[in-house]
């Protein structure tokens, strides 16, 4: 009556029966209301939101984590150098920030600053830096403050004693790889 043949073709249904009944409708992306019919304007959706594949993916290997250390970076390292004179109060390498504490000379205590850099980028250029700074004057009392954003002669002064230090340590640094090849 049943043979093997048929018992693996009734398992076979049975199977694919408890799939599609678990299947409530629902496919992920399956709703076309909220994708454009244009493929161009697909792709570039698609792209926005970080979802697709490219063939050189598959052929890699997966490797852990890309670490890049502070010590590794130019910038980075030569703005905490300028800016060693400062108390900081955030520093994040991974945001790619440096915030410092506000700082007033023994000189004029009614008066200090706070330094804000961003790095947009780690190549070594005049854009790749965004430095703020903010000045902070208080009456004698030092309860009435005022905070102002200066980024006149002392940002593009700080930007190039950075952009100059940045550039001495990434020569230093293919000195040393050099000696070492």
């Amino acid at each position: 009556m049943f043979n093997s043949n048929n018992l693996k073709l009734t398992f076979f249904c049975l199977l694919l029966l408890v799939f599609l009944n678990s299947c409530n409708g629902k496919m992920p992306g399956g709703d076309a209301r909220k994708f454009p019919d244009d493929p161009k304007k697909r792709v570039e959706q698609n792209l926005k939101e970080g979802r697709g594949f490219k063939v050189m993916d598959i052929m890699e290997t997966k490797k852990g984590g890309v670490f890049d250390f502070a010590s590794s970076n130019e910038l980075w390292r030569a703005s905490l150098d300028v800016i060693d004179f400062m108390p900081l109060s955030s520093v994040n390498y991974s945001g790619g920030i440096i915030i410092s504490d506000w700082y007033s000379s023994e000189q004029s205590l009614n008066e200090s600053i706070k330094v804000s850099i961003r790095f947009l980028t780690n190549e070594i250029r005049s854009d790749a830096l965004d430095i703020n700074i903010f000045k902070r004057e208080c009456d004698a009392s030092l309860l009435n403050c005022s905070i102002t954003k200066n980024n006149g002669v002392l940002v593009q002064e700080l930007k190039k004693e950075i952009l100059k230090k940045a550039t001495i340590y990434k020569t230093q640094d293919e000195q040393k790889n050099k000696e070492k090849k």
